[in-house]
């Protein structure tokens, strides 16, 4: 466990990283604050409406900025720096992980289905079986 969160700790702080998220968030969010900002600085109505409107909807729970912020950010560190070997590794075994996940998930459900369409086979069995007796 103390391995595992030092690897993401050692992946989160990274610099390269670090930038790359900042850029993606100024692409994602931070225009609205600059927007708000510099609206009610000038005091320029339009601006700040639609900074406001754009940063209201930002705070709305399970808004898809945020992944859209780390989706950026793994791009931007791919173009920017693309010999940075370390994280990109990181990154490379975790999709490998996840897939290794859905492909078990996917034969569990299928085993499981599998076995539930066996049980019913063998229930209709038994009642042809209990009603052949009974005749």
């Amino acid at each position: 466990m103390k391995e595992i969160i030092k690897k993401i700790v050692l992946f989160i702080a990274n610099p390269r990283l670090i930038l790359c998220f900042g850029i993606a968030w100024m692409i994602t969010n931070g225009w609205a604050y600059v927007l708000t900002g510099l609206g009610a600085l000038f005091k320029i109505s339009w601006m700040m409406a639609v900074g406001g409107a754009y940063l209201a909807a930002l705070w709305v729970p399970f808004t898809p900025e945020k992944i859209l912020t780390i989706i950026i950010s793994i791009w931007l560190l791919k173009i920017l720096f693309p010999k940075d070997t370390k994280t990109l590794a990181v990154l490379i075994e975790m999709k490998n992980k996840i897939k290794q996940a859905l492909k078990s998930n996917k034969e569990k459900r299928k085993q499981k289905k599998e076995t539930k369409k066996q049980k019913n086979v063998d229930t209709k069995k038994s009642i042809l079986d209990d009603n052949a007796d009974k005749q």
